[in-house]
C-alpha cells in the first residue's frame, strides 16, 4: 500500500530498535512493521494485514488484545491522578489495591510487593535486596547469586549476567564477576543419552552442589531461575528437578527468587509456576501478566523471612535507600487491578491450562513424526518444537543455516507470528490465555505449512 507520508524513513533513520540487526535495519534489508490494533489473539498493522500473534506480544498479554475493561481503567486513573511518587509512605488507591490482591495470590508466606516497571528492574531490585538482607545478617561475603544458562532475566548490568545467553553478553563486558551459572535443566540436549529425567535432574543438583562447594557457599546469596526456561528454548524442567535444587539451596542456606515474568498469573494452568512446581521462593519476580503489558508494571513480591530482616534493616540504618521514580506507578497499577479481575472474571488460569494442553497435544500429533522435529514441548499455554539435523542422532543443524527464522518467516506469511528463540533452530509459541481450540487449531495447521515448506 502507497502511504504519503514518512514513517518508514523516520523509523529507519531515528527509532533504536531493542534486538535488533541495527545495520540492516537502517539499511532497509530488515522488516518494518507498524502495529495498529489489535482485537483477541489478532494484532492488525497500518496496512491492514491481520496476524493471529501466538506469542502474545512477548509473553505478555494474557488477556489478549483490545480489552476495554483496562483501557477505561487506565483512562479513569490518569483523569483522576497521572503520577505520584511512592517514597516516604505515599500510594494510590490503585498501588495498595493490587499489593493486596497480588499477596492474596501468591503461594503463602510472600505478603510484600515492590512495584517497578519491567522484569529486568524487578531483577535488579532482587540482587539488591538480597545483599542488603545479607549485610544486615552479619555476612558481608555472602554475595554471589547463581544463575543457569540458557535462563533469561532481564538486560541490565546484573540482570543481563544472569542471563544465561551469548547474545546478552557478547561485547557488553557482561557476565559481572558475582553472577556464576550452572546447568541448564534442559532434558532434551542433556549429554549422557542413557539418562532418565529423574537422572537427570540429580545430576543438575549434583552439579550446582559442585559448584557451591567449589565457591564456598558462605560466598553464594541465592539462586535464581524461572520454574520453565522461556527464552533459553521453552523448556519445562525434568521430573524431580526443582525438589532436587530446592534441598541443594535449603542445605546451604541460599536463598531462592523464582523469576515468574514469564510464568505468573496464568500462563501454565496455575496463577503461579511456583505452586505448578512446589517451588518455595524467597522472592517471586512478576512483570508481563501482571498488567497483560497494557501498561508498564513489574514487581519483587517478598517473602515473610526477608522482610523481617529488611525491617530489621531499617531500624538499625534508617529507610531503606531504594527506589525508582516510576515504582507504583498509578497508572500501571490501575491496570494491573482491572487485568487481575478480567483474568478471573474470563477464568483465564483455566483456560490456559485446558487450551495449552490442546495446543501441545495437537502440535504433537502433527508435527512429531517429521524427521526433523527433534522435540515438541509445552506446560500450559507454552509450546516449542525443536528441529534437528538428524533425529536419530540428535544434530543440530549449524546456526548459520537459519532453519528455526526461516520457519518462522514463512509462518508468518500465512499469518501466524510464532518466535525464532536464540541459541538453537526452536520454534516458541506463548499465545494469549484467551485462545480457543479453533484457534490453537489455525496454529498448528500454518505452522505444518512453514515446516512443509523450508524442510520437505
Amino acid at each position: 500500500m502507497l502511504r504519503n507520508d514518512q514513517l518508514e524513513q523516520w523509523d529507519r533513520d531515528h527509532f533504536f530498535h531493542p534486538s535488533t540487526h541495527l545495520g540492516q535495519f537502517a539499511r532497509g534489508e530488515a522488516a518494518h512493521r507498524v502495529i495498529r490494533g489489535g482485537d483477541g489473539v489478532y494484532i492488525q498493522d497500518r496496512d491492514g494485514v491481520r496476524l493471529l500473534d501466538a506469542f502474545a506480544g512477548l509473553y505478555c498479554v494474557n488477556v489478549g488484545y483490545g480489552r476495554q475493561e483496562i483501557a477505561e481503567a487506565i483512562a479513569e486513573q490518569a483523569r483522576e491522578l497521572a503520577y505520584y511518587h511512592s517514597y516516604v509512605g505515599h500510594g494510590t488507591e490503585a498501588s495498595i489495591t493490587l499489593a493486596k490482591m497480588i499477596a492474596e495470590r501468591a503461594p503463602d508466606g510472600l505478603n510484600h510487593v515492590y512495584f517497578g516497571l519491567s522484569g529486568s528492574d524487578a531483577n535488579e531490585t532482587n540482587i539488591k535486596l538480597v545483599w542488603y538482607y545479607n549485610n544486615i545478617l552479619g555476612r558481608p561475603e555472602k554475595k554471589k547469586i547463581i544463575s543457569r544458562w540458557r535462563g533469561y532475566h532481564g538486560s541490565g548490568l546484573m540482570t543481563g549476567s544472569l542471563t544465561g545467553l551469548e547474545l546478552f553478553h557478547k561485547k557488553f563486558d557482561l557476565p559481572l564477576s558475582q553472577v556464576i551459572h550452572t546447568e541448564a535443566p534442559y532434558y532434551f540436549r542433556r549429554e549422557d543419552r542413557s539418562m532418565s529425567e529423574e537422572e537427570f535432574s540429580n545430576h543438575c543438583a549434583a552439579e550446582l552442589e559442585e559448584l557451591i562447594e567449589r565457591e564456598g557457599a558462605d560466598t553464594i546469596a541465592a539462586f535464581i531461575g524461572e520454574p520453565v526456561l522461556g527464552t533459553g528454548g521453552i523448556v519445562p524442567p525434568p521430573n524431580g528437578y526443582w525438589a532436587a535444587i530446592q534441598a541443594v539451596l535449603k542445605k546451604h542456606d541460599i536463598l531462592l527468587i523464582a523469576d515468574e515474568v514469564v510464568t505468573g498469573f496464568g500462563r501454565l494452568g496455575t496463577m503461579f509456576g511456583s505452586a505448578h512446581y512446589q517451588i518455595e521462593p524467597d522472592i517471586i519476580t512478576i512483570a508481563k501478566g501482571l498488567t497483560s503489558a497494557y501498561a508498564p508494571l513489574s514487581g519483587s513480591i517478598v517473602s515473610d523471612k526477608v522482610w523481617k530482616v529488611l525491617e530489621q534493616g531499617t531500624d538499625e540504618n534508617g529507610p531503606i535507600g531504594h527506589g525508582w521514580t516510576y515504582s507504583a506507578h498509578p497508572i500501571g497499577a490501575a491496570a494491573g487491578v482491572a487485568n487481575l479481575e478480567l483474568i478471573d472474571r474470563l477464568n483465564l488460569v483455566e483456560n490456559a491450562g485446558a487450551t495449552g494442553d490442546y495446543l501441545n497435544t495437537v502440535m504433537g500429533e502433527a508435527l512429531s513424526a517429521h524427521p526433523n522435529v527433534g522435540e515438541i514441548r509445552g506446560e500450559g499455554m507454552l509450546c516449542a518444537v525443536e528441529f534437528v539435523e538428524d533425529k536419530n542422532d540428535r544434530t543440530f543443524f549449524d546456526a548459520s543455516e537459519k532453519v528455526g527464522p526461516s520457519i518462522a518467516a514463512a509462518l508468518l506469511k500465512h499469518g501466524v507470528i510464532a518466535r525464532a528463540m536464540p541459541q538453537g533452530d526452536i520454534l516458541g509459541f506463548a499465545p494469549p490465555l484467551c485462545l480457543t481450540k479453533e484457534e490453537a487449531n489455525t496454529i498448528v495447521e500454518k505452522t505444518q505449512m512453514a515446516v512443509k515448506e523450508v524442510l520437505g
